[in-house]
């Protein structure tokens, strides 16, 4: 028998009061504020993501833009094509690897870029307004912890199911 918890059984499980239900719905409703806020700057959902991952250094090509987002190369390239035109970011070929395109902000890029993080604390604070600082934590703490668990529970599965 396995060590794992009964949190939950089949017949009183109820979906509103899953935690993946939960976590879910937070998202969904984060995501469309976010997006609400990021109108100010003239940004879609998918395009101030890429600029924040730009202005903190996490990614510096298209493919660690792919990667980090799990989005396909097609769909960033796309992306980086529309923020390039709405003269947010440039180009630039790497001249230790011609196959490599580094990505840089352009001034104006890097001025909206310092905005997001802004927009994205204060949303936040307003959610968990009512949190003491020790809840807070205990609660970031729980969901590193689930979503943990959850990436082993999804590269222990890699691969199972995708054979016809």
């Amino acid at each position: 028998m396995s060590d794992i918890r009964q949190f939950y059984k089949a017949e009183t499980f109820r979906i509103e009061e899953s935690v993946g239900f939960l976590v879910k719905n937070l998202s969904h409703v984060l995501s469309r504020e976010l997006d609400r806020r990021m109108m100010a700057l003239d940004l879609t959902d998918a395009q101030w993501k890429p600029l924040l991952l730009l202005q903190q250094g996490v990614s510096a090509t298209a493919a660690d833009l792919a990667r980090t987002g799990c989005k396909d190369t097609g769909a960033v390239t796309r992306l980086l094509d529309r923020l390039e035109t709405k003269g947010l970011l440039r180009r630039i070929r790497s001249e230790q690897d011609r196959r490599v395109v580094n990505l840089e902000l352009t001034e104006e890029g890097t001025r909206v870029s310092a905005e997001v993080p802004k927009i994205i604390a204060n949303m936040a604070n307003q959610v968990l307004e009512g949190f003491t600082r020790e809840e807070f934590l205990q609660f970031r703490q729980y969901l590193s912890r689930a979503l943990k668990n959850a990436q082993a529970l999804d590269e222990a599965n890699a691969g199972q199911g995708d054979a016809p």
